[in-house]
């Protein structure tokens, strides 16, 4: 659907440069923005193969297995229709890992698997109380280190690109606090209705 909304936006966008007289307005800009797309992706995957690298230091010295050992008894309690020794928990617990560092991309697969372990756990083609759960945890924005946007504001010069980390552990905390706490909030009044 998305898809199908962006195409209709540059269509209308083309069209109405074209009845204007500006078409040659949208094709500068569309190779500029071409390039700039180019060199900005370039930008990043840059910081991200960097972070990829010490998230990959990060575990053989340890890091992430005490990471894990941290956050288990929190995930355990979040999920307490999951087993302990589930591998969902584990792919539940290296997907927030790697949200924390900022690394979204690496994350994503992890996460499917968590959300695959999820399913066959329930048994059915509904959403648990568990992959709600998980994907408001995903949605909150549960980062540490903003890898793609201080890539971003190193790209565009930015005096100061690794400014917005303390910003972002005070916004990490308020909006996966709000996470849980809506989603338990529905979860408990879908239970008192029944």
């Amino acid at each position: 659907m998305i898809n199908l909304i962006w195409a209709c936006m540059a269509i209308i966008g083309i069209v109405f440069a074209m009845f204007n007289g500006k078409m040659e307005e949208v094709n500068k800009a569309i190779f500029e923005s071409a390039g700039e797309a180019v060199t900005l992706s370039i930008g990043l995957i840059s910081i991200l193969v960097f972070w990829l690298g010490i998230m990959k230091i990060a575990e053989n010295a340890g890091l992430l297995l005490v990471l894990t050992k941290l956050f288990r008894p929190i995930v355990v309690r979040l999920f307490p229709e999951i087993p302990k020794d589930h591998p969902a928990i584990g792919y539940i617990l290296s997907n927030i890992t790697a949200n924390l560092f900022g690394l979204g991309n690496a994350a994503t697969p992890i996460g499917i698997k968590a959300m695959e372990q999820m399913k066959q756990l329930s048994g059915t083609d509904t959403a648990s109380r568990s992959m709600i759960t998980f994907l408001a945890l995903n949605t909150s924005g549960l980062t540490i280190v903003p890898t793609t946007v201080i890539a971003i504001r190193m790209q565009y010069h930015s005096v100061s690109p690794t400014e917005i980390v303390g910003t972002t552990i005070m916004t990490t905390c308020i909006s996966t606090l709000s996470a849980i706490f809506i989603d338990r909030f529905y979860y408990y009044k879908s239970t008192w209705r029944k």
